[in-house]
């Protein structure tokens, strides 16, 4: 049995991602919370533990053991099954501010590593949301 449900597992992705960088932006929340209030992943997650969760991972991260234990949470309440949701979730989360840090791409590519998230499937995730983010002016 997990420690975390697969829900907190997907909502510890995005914060991961959001504080790679040390600064978690408007942007970021608002996209954080738009997911979690949209996808039908998070049918069953009360949207009101998204505050509790976002601070119980990020007092994670900055523990000892910090990204590997989270990491290690995720991994362990996700079914392998929907690591491409997990990945999708943490390229979603990194561009939706439009400035994709070196220590995001760090990061998605250790998500990627980690969960064995295969390139082909990657760089059709990666596309699709950089698709998502464009803009007709």
């Amino acid at each position: 049995m997990s420690t975390i449900s697969p829900e907190t597992a997907l909502v510890y992705t995005m914060v991961t991602v959001s504080a790679s960088d040390d600064v978690m932006t408007d942007t970021e929340l608002t996209r954080m919370t738009g997911l979690v209030g949209y996808l039908p992943a998070f049918r069953g997650y009360n949207i009101e533990r998204l505050r509790t969760d976002t601070e119980t991972c990020t007092q994670l991260l900055q523990s000892e053991e910090g990204l590997d234990a989270v990491l290690g949470l995720i991994e362990e309440a996700v079914p392998e099954t929907h690591y491409d949701l997990v990945y999708a979730l943490a390229c979603e989360v990194a561009a939706s501010d439009s400035n994709l840090t070196q220590e995001e791409l760090r990061l998605l590519e250790m998500f990627r590593h980690y969960l064995n998230v295969d390139r082909l499937t990657a760089a059709a995730i990666e596309r699709g949301i950089a698709a998502r983010q464009k803009t007709v002016d």
